[in-house]
């Protein structure tokens, strides 16, 4: 199976976009699928007859004989009024549209001519989608984002036949081994599409390679311009060593030999290009729970594994925990990333994640990369279950599938594949 056969998870809310007349934009990291997603628009178009084949048409700017045509307003006008010539609707897929010369006026003014067209662009970095798009395409534009492969997408591409066993309620300890073994895997391969589909392990590493040398060739060091790209690469490595911790500056100034300010600005820029992620601490006392520092993790733990050279099975690692904890991050911030935050104390009390909703809500998450065979707590949960009270708490574990009640909160324990499922009910 190809990667192009996975169905993505925001192909859904993107194909139902391309009606409005808003221009549609996917932004996600280099080589998460932008590109088969195009091509998958497309089929879907050309399937339910909303479009002919030649009422499509798509441009990968990456390529030079693709950018030419765009690299004046005026002519591109003129080629527009030629293709929309007894057409219902013209849909123009843009991949990599900003490596056009001031792309959000050039698309406002494609927008504001009011035209049947329907404009639908890519873009790998927010850094360039703010920079050239966000401002002269106020009110015209709806964001979508493109993530690597999430663990159901990872396993309908690799093992569909456990498809069905996601969305069980109860599973038999062989099937929860099955599954485990999997999502093992995807701990250590990650999520891009090109690295699941491909057996051969010393070809993933490769590919690997190859999407980090690309992202720091061109948007480290060609659009950022990035002077210091080797200093760039080993705060990347120290990070990939740090998941689940708090950054502290300070220390890695010291450890790097790097200036302070240096490191803030790189840090925001791997937030930006979709590389890390930081959460910051949830908190109702400031006094006692305040502490400005995040804790960061990695959008891909194959590319993180990348960074440190360190593809040992998952069982023989001294980091389980943290691949299993930067797992529950990345498939937690799919739902609610800007939600996310953790607890923790002067006195050192800690909760791995807390989701704060709008009305107010909280969940505290535990993670705990064992096979428990009975319900257990760190002293600092039942801490923050004692203080807040919350409807519910998750325990994610490797071995219980199970749920108690503690005093007014009642906590479910769930395997790590769950989450995907259980958090849209618990909004």
């Amino acid at each position: 199976m190809g990667n192009n056969l996975v169905p993505r998870t925001v192909f859904s809310e993107v194909a139902s976009h391309l009606k409005e007349k808003e221009i549609t934009i996917i932004t996600g990291a280099r080589q998460v699928g932008k590109t088969t997603l195009l091509f998958q628009l497309k089929d879907f178009l050309l399937e339910r007859k909303i479009a002919k084949e030649n009422e499509i048409k798509i441009f990968n700017l990456d390529l030079i004989t693709d950018l030419e045509l765009f690299a004046s307003q005026k002519e591109f006008v003129n080629y527009l009024k030629a293709e929309i010539e007894g057409v219902k609707r013209l849909y123009l897929f843009i991949d990599e549209a900003q490596r056009i010369k001031n792309p959000g006026l050039f698309f406002k003014g494609i927008y504001d001519l009011g035209w049947p067209v329907k404009l639908v662009l890519t873009g790998s970095s927010s850094l360039e989608i703010k920079a050239k798009f966000t401002e002269p395409l106020t009110g015209r534009k709806q964001l979508f984002h493109l993530y690597p492969f999430s663990f159901k997408e990872f396993i309908t591409g690799t093992s569909s036949s456990l498809l069905k066993l996601l969305a069980a309620k109860k599973l038999s300890s062989y099937h929860v081994n099955q599954i485990l073994e999997k999502l093992f895997e995807y701990l250590i391969y990650g999520g891009y599409p090109r690295v699941v589909m491909e057996k051969n392990r010393n070809r993933k590493l490769q590919i690997l390679k190859e999407i980090f040398s690309s992202y720091i060739e061109k948007d480290i060091v060609g659009f950022l311009k990035i002077r210091e790209a080797l200093n760039y690469s080993k705060l990347v490595t120290l990070l990939a060593s740090q998941i689940g911790q708090l950054v502290n500056v300070a220390e890695i100034s010291n450890t790097l030999e790097m200036k302070q300010e240096t490191i803030h600005g790189y840090l925001r820029v791997l937030e930006q290009t979709f590389v890390c992620q930081t959460i910051k601490p949830f908190f109702r006392n400031k006094r006692k729970e305040l502490t400005k520092m995040p804790k960061i993790y990695f959008w891909d733990t194959g590319l993180r594994n990348f960074a440190l050279e360190a593809f040992r099975s998952y069982e023989l690692r001294e980091d389980r925990g943290a691949l299993l904890e930067n797992f529950v991050f990345t498939e937690l911030a799919r739902h609610a990333e800007e939600r996310i935050k953790y607890w923790r104390t002067k006195d050192r009390s800690e909760v791995d994640f807390v989701i704060e909703f709008p009305s107010g809500e909280v969940v505290p998450i535990e993670v705990k990369a064992q096979k428990l065979k009975k319900p257990e707590f760190r002293r600092s949960f039942i801490n923050f279950l004692t203080r807040y009270q919350p409807a519910k708490a998750l325990v994610v574990n490797l071995g219980l599938q199970t749920k108690v009640k503690i005093k007014n909160t009642q906590v479910f324990f769930v395997y790590p594949f769950q989450l995907d499922l259980l958090l849209p009910k618990l909004k």
